[in-house]
């Protein structure tokens, strides 16, 4: 969930950045917005292992 929030704040702050002239604003944002696709990674990752794992007992319990 903490991706969701770390894209949608580093994209308000590369609006208002890119707005007000402000590059040092504007690179912030970008900045968090790879934050919150790295963290979505990660979770997806790690989601796919979850879910291998659980398949691999499964089949494992299978008669």
């Amino acid at each position: 969930m903490g991706e969701l929030l770390d894209k949608a704040k580093g994209k308000l702050k590369e609006v208002v950045g890119a707005v007000t002239g402000d590059r040092s604003l504007e690179a912030e944002g970008k900045v968090d917005r790879a934050k919150g696709e790295a963290k979505e990674k990660v979770e997806d990752a790690k989601r796919a292992v979850r879910d291998a794992v659980d398949d691999a007992r499964a089949r494992r319990d299978e008669p």
